[in-house]
């Protein structure tokens, strides 16, 4: 079923904190940590709470799309992009920028919750709730810390780090002790967390802490353990026929999803455009940013270009002019503004309604069986097994609704031949562009690929600078014990 609101049933004021110096964690008209958990209705209450800062407008609910889409560039802009969503396209942010900050500051408050929830969790009188629902609602917070440094390190690097209630301003961590914290979290959140099959959709389970620390192992260069990790996933999960089954609103939460950033326009969407994580701000404006009544963005041709003629997945991922709306079972043929190519299709909700000018509640996905199986694919051809390369490719390719040619097949050979490591990485990487468009993988991608600069460079991407975001003004100003010295390289 639909995860229900991520928001908290009690005021806490420590969550409204960010990483800033010398927190004030305290509010003598509000519950005080070490009065609050008292009961299992309150340690699920702050464990929801760590969730809610996904839907925020820093990242899932407005601008962490723009960010990962745009500078990969598998976005191009219209003329009427704001301009600091076409800085994200030509690498020229400034150390000030408002929604890198969001990103910022919105993870810490992720964080700081997960370590509010941990801490007072750990601290509960004995009695008062289940070992096993206390060891759970504790394994929750740890993969949503997990996830949030996950977010940050990538994109910033060395961070500062907080495993327990912020009290004090701290210094730069070095990012390798950044992902020990991660692993660290995620190999607990494994070993605790319920299976897909006994939790609600939308909340963490066991397999989504196994598939988050494939990945992390992955991103760190260490394969055999990535392998590990994903043995646990691998069979669990299943790729649904329908290919745009992914990314709509009434099918998602399917087998083949891992972990989704809820949304929902069950509540409405009032509260929308002051996303924060403190209220209900259930909706994300994808719909609205993407579509083709505001039409900020559209499918770069470097995208589209990647794609195999005949392949089915371009058609559920884009619209062409001519191609057929059906909202209410009436057809009605797509224009595509400004005689552009094409307009995103996915996460769109022009199969329901005629036009995209409202929020949306369709789920993002964070981790689905494909990419897992696509990073399985790259995993095994890194640690020299081909022949398991090339099925886990083909597996992603046999879905009934996609049904391409196989690699490894005549049909095949002359687009993308697999007799060599070298060939089967480039099958992986063109498998990860058609598969995953759209879905904020391709930039952490080419990154830890180094291939950024032989792709973006020509759009103004610097190797050793825009690799990573800057720490944003605003942190190294409030927090005492950053200095600009502690600034990312080039900025």
């Amino acid at each position: 079923m639909k995860f229900i609101k991520y928001i908290l049933a009690l005021g806490i004021s420590v969550f409204s904190i960010s990483s800033c110096k010398n927190l004030d964690l305290t509010n003598p008209n509000e519950l005080s940590p070490d009065t609050f958990f008292k009961t299992e209705v309150q340690l699920e209450s702050a464990v929801n709470a760590t969730y809610a800062n996904l839907q925020t407008h820093g990242l899932y609910a407005r601008h962490i799309f723009f960010m990962m889409d745009n500078m990969s560039h598998e976005n191009a802009g219209n003329p009427q992009l704001e301009a600091d969503k076409v800085q994200y396209l030509n690498f020229s942010w400034p150390v000030d920028h408002g929604s890198i900050f969001a990103y910022w500051d919105n993870c810490y408050r992720g964080i700081n919750k997960a370590n509010f929830a941990i801490v007072n969790a750990e601290e509960m009188e004995d009695g008062l709730v289940s070992e096993t629902i206390k060891m759970k609602f504790i394994g929750e917070a740890k993969f949503m810390r997990a996830l949030y440094y996950f977010l940050l390190v990538t994109r910033y690097g060395d961070i500062p780090l907080y495993n327990t209630i912020a009290i004090e301003a701290v210094s730069k961590s070095p990012k390798a002790d950044i992902y020990t914290q991660i692993i660290s979290d995620l190999n607990a959140a494994a070993t605790s967390l319920l299976d897909k099959d006994s939790e609600d959709f939308g909340r963490a389970t066991s397999g989504a802490a196994y598939a988050l620390l494939g990945k992390v192992h992955l991103f760190m260069g260490n394969h055999q353990l990535a392998k590990d990790a994903f043995s646990n996933v691998i069979g669990e999960y299943a790729l649904v026929d329908n290919y745009f089954d992914n990314f709509m609103d009434e099918t998602e939460d399917n087998v083949e999803s891992i972990f989704d950033v809820m949304f929902s326009n069950k509540y409405g969407g009032a509260g929308s455009w002051g996303g924060t994580g403190k209220g209900i701000a259930e909706v994300t404006f994808r719909d609205q940013e993407y579509g083709m009544t505001w039409f900020n963005v559209y499918p770069s041709d470097m995208l589209l270009d990647e794609f195999e003629a005949g392949d089915p997945r371009y058609a559920d991922s884009f619209y062409s002019n001519g191609d057929l709306l059906d909202p209410d079972g009436s057809a009605i043929p797509a224009a595509v503004p400004l005689g552009r190519r094409a307009a995103w299709k996915k996460y769109q909700q022009y199969y329901k309604q005629a036009s995209s000018n409202t929020t949306s509640g369709i789920n993002f996905n964070y981790l689905r069986y494909a990419d897992v199986l696509l990073m399985m694919a790259e995993i095994e051809n890194e640690l020299d097994n081909p022949t398991a390369a090339v099925a886990y490719l083909n597996e992603v390719r046999n879905r009934p609704s996609t049904n391409m040619p196989n690699y490894g097949t005549p049909a095949m050979d002359v687009l993308y031949p697999v007799s060599t490591k070298a060939e089967i990485f480039d099958a992986v990487v063109h498998e990860r562009v058609v598969e995953l468009a759209g879905e904020q993988v391709r930039y952490n991608d080419l990154i830890r690929w180094d291939m950024a600069d032989g792709i973006l460079s020509q759009f103004g991407f610097v190797k050793g600078k825009h690799d990573l975001f800057p720490i944003p003004q605003r942190e190294i100003d409030a927090n005492e014990a950053l200095t600009n010295a502690d600034q990312n390289p080039g900025y």
